[in-house]
């Protein structure tokens, strides 16, 4: 773990360091009574936010209901209590909007960017006792480099409908949440487990490769529209975009685990695996005579998915002659198999999946204009996970736990060095790299503290294979150190406003250090300085 000066130490950044790693590690180990270290985070929050408003009341000599004013006063004064910088901005009737320039948990908030969820449980708990009913939408965070966070808490339902956010209600004198995002990530969970349940008997190697994690915003979203989309019309086409790594088969799984299909066959295609002079014989199947010495009837993907779900994955390498025969099945139900003169019908759920451009293609002319809308009629965009930081910590967790299951050994975790590889990475290979690169960590780990991740060596590969030759795993410390000290610097300026001399008193050195520090980092002093409406005579 790095070492930070002695000078630096002081109550509230011990707090501070003390609360993330403690999220991170409880989420590493798993939480027995939870289904997960957000659902923990929530429930710490809520209860934290009688806590609060109990010891505010007494303070303000407040009895009965709030109005929205004196609410507003309360979640400000509490918050900026443990160290935030709250104000309330200008909002519309019914509505309050906080904004916020310090975090209380401080930078380390951007390695455990879910903790901001404790603030929304906070929020939204205080607000749902007094008018019945909250939401809270975490519009601008910190945590995310944002620059600042905003958040709004509506009391209205009403007016809360057009809006994303979490949900909190008061029933009989409980508040609980009622998160539609939250709450359909547990039921999409639930309904992988009837499906895995399902599936079993058939033998592991049936078994869905899968799994459920989702804190960030963006992800929540595609669980509530996967809950649509499998409910609504279970023969709606699903096309499901985003680079390689990032889920999409997982998607296609939770579609078909929650509609009405669920009992069918799931049957997952790699279009591009198939060779161009085969791909209609094995989507459609084909008949004695259509290649030499074929005696026996093929059936292909479309007829082993009757009355399930088809998952098309890299359907922009289907050739065109394909493509058209593609478009009659799904807007007919109809096709012959290659050689055969019948004609058959399949009902099937088609989900395709690419990690190119289609739009580009269809002008191009390498994909039919007409499949193509076909194909979209619900679109599912899965960002990238080096946009969706929250997510990070959980997938860690997860993959940890998982390696522990499969090798049958004793938990790991990462430390704070580790920790900063990961949050520092861009994970170009997504979910899926990271999930190969914790494997090769544990497996190469000697005791139950990870210390090191080989995310250097995994861009020098993408980059250069002749690089891997040279790597040196002593550089990788040296980066994650660097990466420490460049965090420790721009939190000083951030907490000075600029003055290098009070900074270089914080860590321990001289200014002089702190300058050549900055310039080997490439930090500019003066944007802190601009920072302040009003310096202090001493910046002046």
């Amino acid at each position: 773990m790095s070492e930070k000066p002695l000078v630096d130490l002081n109550p509230i950044n011990f707090l501070q360091t003390f609360v993330t790693q403690s999220v991170k590690v409880a989420g590493q180990f798993g939480c027995p009574s939870c289904q997960s270290h957000l659902s923990y985070i929530e429930y710490l929050g809520l209860s934290a936010s009688s806590c609060f408003e109990l010891s505010y009341r007494d303070t303000h000599e407040l009895c009965g209901k709030i109005d929205l004013n004196q609410y507003s006063d309360l979640i400000v004064s509490i918050k900026n209590q443990i160290g935030g910088n709250f104000s309330r901005a200008s909002s519309d009737p019914g509505v309050v909007r906080v904004v916020n320039t310090r975090c209380p948990f401080g930078d380390a908030v951007k390695e455990a960017p879910e903790l901001c969820r404790m603030t929304s449980s906070v929020f939204g708990g205080i607000a749902a006792r007094n008018f019945g009913y909250a939401k809270v939408a975490l519009k601008k965070r910190l945590a995310t480099n944002d620059g600042m966070c905003e958040v709004c808490i509506y009391t209205d339902r009403e007016s809360a409908a057009e809006f994303d956010g979490d949900e909190y209600e008061s029933e009989a004198g409980v508040v609980v949440s009622k998160s539609v995002e939250s709450g359909s990530a547990v039921r999409v969970e639930e309904g992988l487990h009837k499906y895995w349940c399902h599936t079993h008997d058939a033998g592991e190697k049936n078994r869905p490769k899968t799994f459920v994690v989702a804190e960030s915003a963006a992800m929540r979203k595609i669980f509530k529209t996967v809950e649509m989309v499998a409910s609504a019309s279970a023969s709606a086409s699903v096309q499901i975009s985003g680079e390689t790594g990032v889920g999409k088969e997982w998607v296609a799984r939770a579609t078909h685990a929650l509609s009405d299909r669920w009992e069918q066959p799931f049957v997952a295609v790699n279009c591009g695996a198939i060779p161009e002079s085969l791909i209609e014989s094995a989507l459609f199947g084909h008949e004695k005579g259509a290649f030499t010495g074929a005696y026996n009837v093929h059936h292909g993907y479309f007829e082993r998915a009757d009355k399930g779900t088809l998952f098309l994955d890299e359907i922009d390498s289907l050739p065109v002659s394909a493509q058209a025969r593609l478009l009659r099945i799904l807007q007919e139900g109809e096709f012959e198999r290659v050689g055969g003169r019948q004609t058959l019908k399949s009902d099937v759920r088609t989900i395709c999946a690419s990690n190119r451009d289609i739009g580009s293609l269809v002008t191009s002319g390498d994909f039919r204009q007409d499949l193509f809308y076909r194909l979209s009629v619900i679109p599912i965009h899965i960002p990238p996970l080096r946009e969706r930081p929250e997510d990070l910590s959980a997938l860690v967790s997860h993959f940890l736990r998982k390696l522990a299951d499969k090798y049958k050994c004793k938990p790991k975790v990462l430390n704070e060095s580790a920790w900063l590889m990961a949050m520092g990475y861009s994970w170009p290979g997504n979910v899926r790299e990271l999930e190969n690169i914790l494997e090769r960590a544990f497996l190469f780990t000697q005791g139950q503290v990870i210390a090191t991740l080989d995310v250097a060596e995994e861009a020098d590969a993408a980059g250069a294979s002749a690089a891997m030759a040279n790597f040196d795993l002593r550089a990788v410390k040296k980066n994650a150190t660097m990466a420490l000290e460049r965090k420790i610097i721009h939190a000083g300026l951030n907490r000075f406003s600029g003055n290098v001399s009070k900074v270089a008193r914080s860590m321990g050195i001289t200014p002089r250090a702190v300058h050549q520090k900055m310039k080997s980092h490439g930090i500019d002093p003066s944007t802190y300085r601009r920072k302040v409406e009003t310096p202090p005579a001493d910046l002046a």
